[in-house]
């Protein structure tokens, strides 16, 4: 049964101690045994979901109690495991450390218990002994429902500090099921938004998995591991499947012209945070999706009726997608005639008039430019004005990740306000033009696609 899936939580004391490498490492390893392994990643990081897509050849799915409820986590597991032998999810930050001021919510211990889920742990051991026993101790009993069913030792310098790590764990009786020692060449390049994307990287990423999986199929012990996974159980709860909503049983839906509803969805490797269950929304309500990509196609894909612009990083690839006139016109022409775009974070950006000096596509009279300053954290907001994506007085928990600013930060119809952590309003609404710096989770709100693909089809 679905429901009975195996499953492991890959988490860590704090971040930096190698989640992503086990993580993505496990998963491409049980990969190569054939089996076939679904990825999810804690939390709404859209950068490590794809070294799990590469790692797997599945797409990567997250899973966060914070953007969409906690009654939501489960079904979406259930509906990214279809058909998997095994489900490895990787967590965020420490174990227990969630959304700031709400206690466990949002947390990887969270998620493993909605998921009934055991716990492997992995601890950076580089600059500790005996003293290792005590942390493990400590994360396996600060929370009795959590299950901690071992732990995989990373950084480890030599075979004698490898023995003092081990008798150390014996100690607490929490198995070690592996041991890693420092490798170069499993590192990935970061910048100011953490990991450089697998879009942007190529051959390199690609290698960069196979270095994390043969790392990790050498120094943990596999079966041990899907043992474990397999000792999981049936989810608690009872849930079904998440869907994006009934089957298609007939052609999408048509234009008021008469031609497919057909939404852009803007890829590359400028624009590559997305949530994958945002295409399966448009999908079910009707709509053809067709990806393009800003860096390199001219135009947007014929017929489109509604154009969704994502995350990603457009401060990096300001030059290029400047340099490509064309389709800056193409996309203001679009967002002119009242057609629905629909932007988030680097979307509303490259809608700006320019970014860092450089023309963008000028439908908003915004300037952007990079800044010294991070903001980072989940968001309760509202939607202050209506608009294609929602109706004003809708409520819906965002995620903001950026080190840029706009200016002026809200036009005269902002699109959402913000009710925590601070009182404020941000973002655009113009025409059809929805556009704030706030990540969503559509499936936390199925209405938002309805919503937009019904605008697409009487715009």
């Amino acid at each position: 049964m679905t429901s009975a899936v195996p499953r492991l939580v890959i988490a860590a004391p704090s971040s930096g101690s190698g989640k992503t490498t086990v993580a993505t490492g496990l998963m491409a390893a049980l990969a190569a045994r054939g089996l076939a392994v679904s990825p999810h990643k804690v939390g709404p990081d859209y950068i490590d979901p794809g070294y799990h897509a590469l790692a797997t050849g599945r797409v990567g799915r997250n899973l966060d109690a914070y953007l969409c409820g906690t009654e939501l986590v489960a079904p979406l597991f259930l509906h990214g495991a279809r058909g998997c032998d095994i489900a490895v999810v990787e967590g965020v930050m420490g174990l227990y450390d969630g959304a700031a001021g709400e206690g466990e919510l949002a947390s990887t211990a969270q998620v493993a218990k909605l998921l009934g889920a055991p716990v492997v742990l992995v601890v950076d051991a580089s600059s500790q002994a005996r003293s290792v026993a005590a942390l493990v101790h400590g994360f396996v009993s600060w929370d009795p429902e959590v299950r901690v069913g071992g732990v995989i030792l990373n950084k480890v310098g030599s075979d004698r500090h490898e023995a003092l790590l081990r008798e150390a764990s014996d100690s607490v009786g929490v198995p070690v099921l592996g041991v890693l020692r420092r490798a170069r060449q499993v590192s990935t390049p970061s910048r100011h938004l953490g990991l450089v994307p697998v879009a942007e990287r190529g051959t390199e990423a690609v290698e960069a998995v196979e270095a994390m999986a043969a790392l990790v199929a050498d120094g943990c012990d596999l079966e041990a591991l899907v043992r474990l996974a397999r000792a999981a159980g049936p989810l608690p709860g009872g849930f079904a499947p998440w869907t994006p909503g009934p089957a298609p049983t007939h052609d999408p839906a048509r234009s008021d012209k008469g031609s497919p509803l057909r939404v852009a969805v803007a890829g590359g490797a400028a624009f590559t945070f997305s949530y994958a269950e945002h295409t399966e929304l448009l999908a079910a309500a009707g709509a053809e999706v067709v990806t393009f990509d800003p860096l390199r196609d001219e135009e947007l894909p014929e017929g489109t009726a509604g154009l969704v612009v994502g995350g990603g990083f457009p401060e990096v690839y300001a030059a290029e997608l400047s340099a490509n006139e064309p389709l800056r016109k193409a996309v203001a022409e679009l967002a002119l005639s009242g057609a629905p775009v629909a932007a988030e974070c680097a979307g509303l950006l490259y809608l700006c008039r320019e970014l860092d000096g450089m023309p963008m596509c000028g439908v908003l009279d915004a300037s952007a430019r990079m800044s010294e300053r991070l903001t980072l954290g989940y968001r309760d907001a509202v939607a202050v004005s209506d608009s294609a994506l929602a109706a004003a007085g809708t409520r819906m928990r965002g995620h903001e990740f950026h080190r840029t600013a706009v200016e002026p930060g809200a036009g005269a119809a902002p699109a959402w306000g913000m009710r925590a952590p601070e009182r404020r309003v941000e973002g655009f609404v113009e025409r059809g033009v929805h556009a704030s710096y706030l990540h969503t989770h559509w499936a936390s709100e199925p209405g938002v696609a309805r919503r937009f693909v019904e605008r697409c089809r009487t715009s």
